[in-house]
């Protein structure tokens, strides 16, 4: 997808806009990042599907002991498209390194892409999750972050809503524990007119775990009638974790709509106090809360193999969820 290599659905979506090609396809964890994940992916994996077909893919990068082991996926959908992709990112067996996931999505016009991406590594590994996303008119891309495990995690993504009526939906779940470490940082330009971007987080943060989390919407000159949001739900389950969460909202348009929002807090006193006369100690009513993520991602997970590693990695916490997704 470098200057020479773009296909048609791109290159009419490039004619007479503001980036060249080159800068198109910005990710959110930055250059070096994303060259550092590209070497170590090698060949890209290329979906590109025909006007009109609707499909689904999956891709799956397992952790390989001592080493770095990547992919780098590049989607191109084609005009009135529509693509669901699952992306499982697993350690199904012990060891240490990093595993990452490079992907490039080209959304054409009236196409719809479906990125889910689950995350279940053990502790002792590192994932470096980078994305960019184009859009093309009245395109509709979803993408679901689950973030369930590895002992540092960073998760980026960079959209670039350059059509008219074109639309960015970001649905991230996470859980923190003992001292892993989360960083997120989502970027989404709007540049078409009547464009849609909505960024909703919710985790669960216990132990002495810390995350932080940037979402930066730019409303641009000439996105009339766009509208861009922001809302996270953070629940703090024990008194030393570590949130950091900074909304960002840049805009240079008068006829456009900036919303952000963020609900952080511990469970109050007498919540515990009720569980507590229930016989549920503080400890226990972390591990309901842990759980819930835990079941949650085992319902949604899009496939059995990744329900499957949703359930080795809550077994490691001492939390059985078969019972709850059978």
């Amino acid at each position: 997808m470098e200057d020479g290599a773009l296909s048609l659905y791109q290159q009419q979506a490039l004619e007479n806009l503001y980036l060249a090609p080159s800068d198109v396809f910005t990710t959110g964890m930055g250059d070096e990042a994303r060259e550092y994940l590209e070497f170590v992916a090698g060949e890209p994996i290329v979906f590109a599907t025909r006007p009109g077909e609707r499909t689904c893919a999956t891709v799956r990068v397992e952790g390989v002991d001592g080493a770095a082991n990547a992919a780098a996926i590049d989607v191109v959908a084609a005009p009135g498209s529509s693509l669901s992709l699952a992306i499982a990112l697993d350690s199904p067996a012990p060891g240490t390194g990093v595993v990452g996931t490079r992907l490039r999505v080209f959304a054409g016009a009236d196409a719809h892409v479906d990125v889910s991406c689950t995350q279940t590594l053990d502790d002792s590994w590192i994932v470096l999750d980078d994305a960019g996303i184009v859009a093309d008119e009245r395109a509709r891309v979803q993408v679901r972050h689950i973030v369930l495990g590895a002992g540092r995690s960073y998760t980026g993504l960079d959209a670039d809503l350059r059509g008219d009526d074109a639309r960015l939906d970001i649905d991230t779940r996470y859980l923190g524990h003992g001292a892993q470490q989360r960083d997120f940082n989502y970027v989404a330009h709007q540049r078409g007119r009547r464009t849609v971007c909505n960024l909703d987080a919710n985790g669960v943060l216990a132990g002495r775990s810390s995350k932080t989390l940037r979402g930066t919407i730019e409303l641009v000159h000439g996105c009339k009638g766009s509208v861009g949001s922001e809302q996270e739900t953070v629940l703090l389950a024990d008194e030393r974790v570590v949130n950091r969460t900074v909304p960002v909202i840049l805009c240079d348009e008068d006829d456009v709509a900036g919303n952000h929002g963020a609900t952080i807090g511990h469970v109050r006193p007498e919540q515990l106090l009720y569980l507590a006369s229930r016989g549920i100690s503080p400890d226990d009513a972390e591990r309901l809360f842990i759980t819930a993520t835990y079941q949650g991602a085992a319902i949604d997970a899009p496939d059995e193999r990744t329900r499957a590693a949703v359930a080795r990695l809550a077994a490691t916490r001492g939390v059985r969820i078969e019972e709850a997704v059978a």
